[in-house]
């Protein structure tokens, strides 16, 4: 099947099944027209809305999510990354109402709790202290707040794909709009170029605040670094006396001390959210005593870092417990052992097709492309070659077989579901395949 002939064909297939999810979700539909009189688009979280409309979940248990129609899913959305423990972890259900009975929230006052966190986590990733915040995105603001105090520099190198909160996105190799300090950012037009990486953050050279980077970019289609460009980019930071950055609020989970732990990496700064709230908004910020201490309130002209919500009770106690006694060193090596099995197994059944799996451990993207490439290494291997179409036509599907999935081809698997769920959902996966073997098969 030719190009021209492969995309006709998709598109006939993608409009039967948008015309099939329309007709399947009336009340997800009138729910949306509602919200549009309130909020803009319907939506206050972006990344959630999806066309013809976004469907209404109403409620999760365990591994499983509804919508208003009724209609139960296999949730491999994961929250992002950030629902780890699911929708009704025991542990964490009892942590919850410990602080609501008799704890209380929003105290107003340092606490005890804040402590204990801190030192969960300054032990668990390898940092001398930490600071909290309350997302990722707040992490990354804080932590470059504290880079250019450090150094006196101003300007902060990223790559092409990254994406480190609401306002720093850097997609198709330059900032998002809405970046804020647009002007301060140098983008590395390509994420595992070792040579590109050295020649950028060389030419900033003295003007260089730090260099913020994700072990495995995320948001940016679960590509994953190669360790020598890592150590790579790592070294010339610091060579240029620039702060290395490593953005692990995706990847922290990865692996027992995070990602960059796993791959030898030190960073200098090391940003942390999503699942350590233990369901909560939260994240946090840690590193080198030397360079944190600029935020010490004690030292004459520190840097403010003020937050409501930085260490509410609820966040505090419930990611601690989760740290703890739930997601343990051993759980998370065996569970991201089973992520990487699935991957595995998802590779096997598209080799041929049009259909790629990247990612590491808990946390896999998917990818369609012409000509079915394997190897992806950075987002701009895929321009040209992305197929769109047919990844809007498996959202589509895998919804109608009970699967809960990003609709960008983000899987985040959760502690809580099982083996037999896996295995029927590589069988689905499977059976589409066969069913659109004339729109999958490359050279066909």
């Amino acid at each position: 099947m030719d190009s021209r002939t492969s995309h006709a064909a998709a598109s006939k297939a993608l409009l039967a099944a948008e015309a099939r999810y329309i007709t399947n979700n009336p009340l997800s539909k009138q729910i949306y027209d509602q919200a549009t009189s309130s909020l803009p688009g319907g939506n206050t979280r972006t990344v959630l809305h999806t066309f013809p409309f976004p469907l209404a979940i109403t409620h999760g248990k365990g591994a499983h999510v509804w919508d208003a129609d009724g209609h139960e899913y296999l949730d491999l959305v994961g929250e992002l990354s950030a629902g780890l423990y699911g929708h009704s972890n025991p542990t964490i259900h009892n942590a919850i109402q410990r602080v609501l009975s008799s704890t209380g929230l929003s105290l107003g006052g340092q606490t005890p709790y804040e402590q204990r966190f801190a030192s969960l986590l300054c032990a668990r990733f390898h940092l001398d202290s930490v600071r909290m915040t309350n997302s990722g995105t707040e992490a990354n603001l804080h932590a470059l707040a504290g880079a250019r105090r450090f150094t006196g520099r101003r300007k902060v190198v990223v790559f092409s794909g990254g994406y480190h909160g609401a306002v720093l996105s850097f997609p198709d190799g330059k900032p998002a709009e809405n970046v804020v300090d647009k002007g301060d950012f140098v983008v590395v037009p390509r994420y595992n170029d070792v040579e590109l990486a050295q020649e950028v953050i060389r030419k900033v050279g003295n003007e260089l605040a730090a260099v913020l980077i994700e072990p495995m970019q995320g948001a940016g289609g679960c590509i994953v670094g190669k360790r020598a460009f890592l150590h790579a980019v790592q070294e010339v930071a610091r060579e240029v006396g620039a702060l290395f950055i490593l953005d692990e609020v995706m990847t922290s989970r990865l692996a027992p001390g995070g990602l960059g732990a796993e791959l030898g990496l030190k960073p200098d700064l090391m940003t942390m959210g999503k699942y350590l709230g233990g369901g909560f908004a939260f994240g946090a910020f840690g590193g080198r005593e030397e360079v944190m201490r600029v935020f010490d309130p004690r030292e004459p002209g520190a840097l403010a870092h003020s937050g409501t919500f930085n260490n509410n009770t609820m966040s505090m106690c419930v990611g601690a417990t989760g740290l703890e006694e739930v997601f343990t060193p051993e759980v998370c090596v065996k569970f991201n052992a089973k992520g990487d099995s699935l991957k595995k197994r998802l590779q096997d059944i598209a080799r041929g097709t049009r259909l790629t799996f990247t990612g590491r451990g808990s946390l896999i993207g998917l990818h369609f492309t012409e000509d079915g490439m394997q190897d992806i290494i950075c987002g701009e291997d895929l321009k040209g070659r992305d197929r769109k179409d047919l990844r809007d036509l498996f959202w589509f599907e895998m919804l109608e077989a009970g699967y809960w999935i990003t609709r960008r081809g983000f899987i985040a698997l959760i502690l809580e579901t099982s083996d037999d769920e896996l295995d029927a959902f590589v069988q689905a996966v499977k059976e589409f395949l066969q069913k659109h073997k004339n729109l999958m098969t490359v050279g066909a």
